[in-house]
């Protein structure tokens, strides 16, 4: 079956109500909360020993009291405890189903309960299963060590952030979260599926940190990856480019991307910060490549279980072949990172270094 009709089909049946390019799907946060939208979501240090360890889990697809859901929750607790990472990302499609809150909590409370910082970039099924994307992001806010902050005013979605990493001199690194909401219908083409895409109120958040961090780092680029849920158009053509690109890990199916370029990857370009873009949605994916320009698009590995297809796992082989995260290492004073995937279990593999 090419793709995931299945899922776009239910997709579509819940997004045909909406016309593009509506602003936005969460509210406003209050004046209390801050009209700054250059506020930070966190600001982390580095451990005693110059290092510093994000884990990103990516569509574990959850249902509450579904027993296809036992290995995300395994896969997620696992993780947790075996890498006891400084970071958690959770790159969206959190869940798959009602009730869509309680499952959102469930497979969300180990992080909470871990005592380490997480956040979420959401994903296109995350808002649709009966509770609106402001319903499900407040949720998310509320369980204990969620740094995501209130939906800022006047940018598209909900989960725009940005994470620092603190070296001795101020910022070293930059995480950006953005919100790639989930499907949009586009002046003729009415018929047909399209995946939402970063909109310019995003692109224009996302140019003032950068400026900002830059103009305070002696006027020097602050290295950022970037965060979100449903892969950008470029990966198309750099996957063409692969026989002469660095690429890692299994390609099992092709990129899903929205149909309309936002313009993002032209503007990472520009400001020269982004090093990977960091994304989940396409399940049977895991890889890194390095792009012509040099950023490298990155999957995280699929943190799910059984509700939703994967084929990662080979016929005969266990089911901790198949769920696990994606893990990087930064070093403090250090370009670039390492990069690897961990399998429930533990297992290690695909480990690359990004300079």
């Amino acid at each position: 079956m090419k793709r995931r009709t299945f899922l776009k089909d239910a997709a579509w049946a819940t997004v045909f109500a909406s016309v593009a390019p509506a602003l936005p799907s969460c509210s406003s946060p209050s004046a209390s909360e801050s009209a700054d939208l250059e506020r930070i979501a966190a600001r982390l240090p580095f451990r005693a020993d110059g290092t510093f360890t994000l884990v990103q889990f990516t569509d574990t697809h959850y249902i509450a009291g579904d027993p296809r859901s036992e290995r995300a929750l395994a896969c997620v607790k696992d993780a947790i405890e075996g890498v006891k990472p400084d970071l958690i990302i959770h790159t969206g499609d959190i869940v798959f189903g009602r009730p869509d809150l309680d499952s959102a909590r469930e497979i969300l409370t180990p992080l909470a309960n871990s005592g380490i910082p997480w956040a979420v970039a959401l994903g296109n099924h995350d808002s649709q299963f009966g509770s609106t994307r402001e319903d499900m992001f407040s949720l998310i806010r509320s369980l204990p060590g969620c740094v995501n902050t209130a939906p800022k005013e006047g940018i598209y979605g909900c989960s725009n952030d940005v994470i620092l990493l603190q070296g001795d001199q101020g910022a070293e690194r930059a995480f950006y979260l953005f919100d790639s909401m989930d499907a949009v219908i586009l002046k003729g083409m009415e018929e047909q599926h399209c995946y939402d895409y970063i909109r310019v109120s995003q692109l224009n958040w996302y140019k003032a940190h950068s400026e900002k961090l830059q103009a305070g780092n002696n006027n020097v680029p602050v290295p950022a990856l970037a965060f979100f849920h449903i892969p950008l158009r470029e990966i198309e053509r750099a996957l063409l480019e692969a026989p002469n690109r660095f690429l890692v890990g299994n390609n099992c199916e092709e990129p899903c991307p929205s149909r309309v370029n936002s313009g993002l990857f032209g503007l990472f370009l520009e400001r020269g910060d982004v090093q990977a873009i960091v994304t989940g949605h396409d399940h049977d994916c895991d890889y890194v490549l390095r792009g012509e320009t040099g950023i490298n698009f990155i999957y995280g590995r699929f943190s799910g279980c059984d509700t939703v297809y994967n084929h990662l796992g080979r016929s005969g082989v266990s089911p901790e072949k198949v769920s696990g995260c994606r893990v990087f290492r930064f070093t403090k004073g250090k370009p670039g990172f390492r990069t690897w995937v961990r399998l429930l279990g533990g297992e290690e593999q695909q480990v690359v270094d990004i300079q």
